[in-house]
C-alpha cells in the first residue's frame, strides 16, 4: 500500500468541506477523484499534500504516518498554474531539484521539458509564459521530484492535445515505476478512460469508491459511469 487516508476532516468556519474522508491507493494505481464543484476534491488534495492543515485524520505513505514534510513523499500538481514570474522555466526545475536534494537531475529535467516541447523555451521567464507553458512547467517540476505519491488536480485543463497526450504517457510511466497517483477531474470520460478506480465525492463526503464494474454492480449493471455519477451526486 502506498497512500492511505483515514478519517480526514476539514472545516472552514461552520462549513464542513471534507467529512471523514478515507481511501487508499496502491503502488502503481491511478485513482480518480470525481465530484461536482464544492464536493471537496481540491481541499482534500491540499490537505493530503500538506498545503492545508486538516482538523482530523491520518495520512500514511508505505505504512508510515506522515505528520510533517510531506513534500518529500507526496507532490501536488495544482489546477491553477502559479509560477514565479522572475524565474525561467529551467530555474523552476532547478529550484525543485535543489529543494529535493536531487543529484544528477539535469538530464531528466531536459527530458521532461522536451516531452512537453519546452526545451527551446527553457530560458523564458514565468511572467512571459502562456498558461499552457506554466502548466507544463509545473508538471515537469513536480515529476522531477520523484515522490512516492503524485496528486493531480484537474491536470488536463490548459493543456493542448499534444500536452494531454504527453501527460497521459507520463502518468503511465509513473505507474510503471510504482508511484501511487490520484487525479481529480470533472471530465467523467477521462476518469473512465484512465482510472482503474474512482472515489466519488459530494458535499465533502465519499458517496462511492470502487472500480467501474463494482459501481455498476451496486447500482445498475447496464448503467454508464455518467448516469451513476449524476445519480449519486444529485442534491
Amino acid at each position: 500500500m502506498s497512500l492511505r487516508v483515514e478519517g480526514l476532516n476539514k472545516r472552514f468556519g461552520k462549513k464542513l468541506a471534507v467529512n471523514d474522508l478515507s481511501f487508499d491507493v496502491k503502488s502503481g494505481e491511478l485513482v480518480g477523484f470525481i465530484g461536482p464543484n464544492g464536493a471537496g476534491k481540491t481541499t482534500s488534495l491540499q490537505c493530503i499534500a500538506g498545503f492545508l492543515r486538516p482538523d482530523a485524520g491520518r495520512i500514511s505513505v508505505d505504512g508510515v504516518v506522515i505528520e510533517k514534510e510531506r513534500g518529500r513523499l507526496i507532490s501536488l500538481i495544482a489546477e491553477t498554474p502559479d509560477v514565479y514570474p522572475m524565474l525561467t522555466l529551467w530555474e523552476h526545475l532547478a529550484f525543485v531539484a535543489r529543494g529535493s536534494r536531487l543529484a544528477d537531475w539535469e538530464p531528466r529535467a531536459e527530458s521532461l521539458l522536451a516531452r512537453f516541447n519546452l526545451l527551446s523555451e527553457r530560458d523564458t521567464l514565468g511572467q512571459a509564459a502562456s498558461k499552457g507553458m506554466r502548466q507544463k512547467t509545473l508538471i515537469a517540476a513536480t515529476l522531477l521530484a520523484r515522490t512516492r505519491v503524485v496528486l493531480l488536480d484537474e491536470p488536463m485543463i490548459g493543456l493542448d492535445p499534444q500536452g494531454q497526450r504527453e501527460l497521459r504517457s507520463l502518468i503511465a510511466d509513473l505507474r510503471s515505476d510504482g508511484i501511487a497517483v490520484v487525479m481529480s477531474t470533472h471530465q467523467i470520460d477521462i476518469a473512465q478512460d484512465m482510472c482503474e478506480r474512482v472515489v466519488i465525492l459530494n458535499l465533502g463526503s465519499v458517496v462511492a469508491n470502487g472500480t467501474f464494474v463494482e459501481l455498476r454492480e451496486l447500482r445498475d449493471p447496464a448503467a454508464s459511469l455518467e448516469s451513476i455519477y449524476f445519480d449519486l451526486t444529485a442534491t
